[in-house]
């Protein structure tokens, strides 16, 4: 997927890290994933975030093939 139909890319400190967060358009969500925060299913056609570590000490491939997809809810309220 590229960022075109995504938004717009950040680095939020948050979990003991830096991660790189990435919101998915309601139009965009094609797949159903299973939130990390929450256990809930995130359907498709939900807008919600995407995250991996920014600052991971196996390099950036490794974090990008860690990365999860969240409620956004989720991923705000999270620790």
């Amino acid at each position: 997927m590229t960022r075109a139909l995504m938004g717009a890319l950040r680095v939020e400190h948050r979990r003991g890290g830096l991660w790189n967060v990435q919101p998915v358009a309601a139009s965009s969500a094609v797949k159903e994933y299973v939130c990390p925060g929450c256990g809930g299913p995130i359907r498709p056609g939900s807008a919600h975030v995407v995250a991996w570590r920014a600052d991971g000490i196996f390099g950036e491939a490794d974090d990008l093939a860690a990365r999860r997809h969240w409620h956004t809810h989720c991923w705000r309220i999270g620790p």
